[in-house]
């Protein structure tokens, strides 16, 4: 069972400073091509509030909604055209990849109100956990370290440590052995 919060309407304060990223990352970031000025992206993300280290990457592609509930490890990876909602917290961790076209979604509404409210959980993805392509990560969702989630997947439930699991939803396939 997820545990999520209900969200209060975000203040004006948090608007106008989502409108300041998205034109901030839209007119400086955007237009870089994905393998350079990675120091600049992660300095804009640092400014409005994101906790990255040093190694991580951005790609310039990505949609990040809200720096200031970002978390990045060391070499960890977002990859391109990958949309994260975070209305709440996600954070990666080292050497933590989410590929091209995931979609992070941390926030959604309680459909058994009839006021619909909207209500967030974090998304933490672990230490060497890989998210393969075009995969839909719902909120509260935690995947695993060195966990694998297959390409087109949606994930809906935490993610073992050392798994490998794929489909819609989601499910178990096999354990992930690593090789010396």
């Amino acid at each position: 069972m997820i545990k999520a919060s209900v969200r209060d309407n975000p203040g004006l304060r948090n608007k106008f400073v989502r409108f300041a990223w998205t034109i901030v990352w839209g007119m400086l970031v955007r237009p870089i091509p994905r393998s350079i000025f990675n120091g600049w992206k992660l300095t804009l993300l640092k400014l409005f509030g994101a906790r990255v280290h040093k190694t991580a990457v951005v790609y310039s592609s990505a949609t990040i909604y809200l720096p200031s509930n970002l978390e990045m490890g060391e070499h960890a990876i977002i990859g391109s055209c990958v949309d994260c909602y975070n209305v709440d917290k996600i954070s990666l961790g080292a050497f933590a990849m989410v590929s091209q076209k995931t979609y992070l979604c941390s926030a959604s509404h309680d459909f058994t109100r009839n006021d619909m409210p909207l209500v967030s959980a974090p998304i933490i993805i672990e230490d060497h956990a890989w998210i393969a392509a075009d995969v839909f990560v719902g909120m509260g969702v935690t995947v695993g370290q060195g966990a694998i989630v297959g390409a087109r997947s949606s994930l809906f439930r935490d993610v073992e440590p050392w798994t490998v699991v794929g489909g819609n939803p989601a499910r178990f396939i096999k354990k992930r052995l690593i090789e010396g």
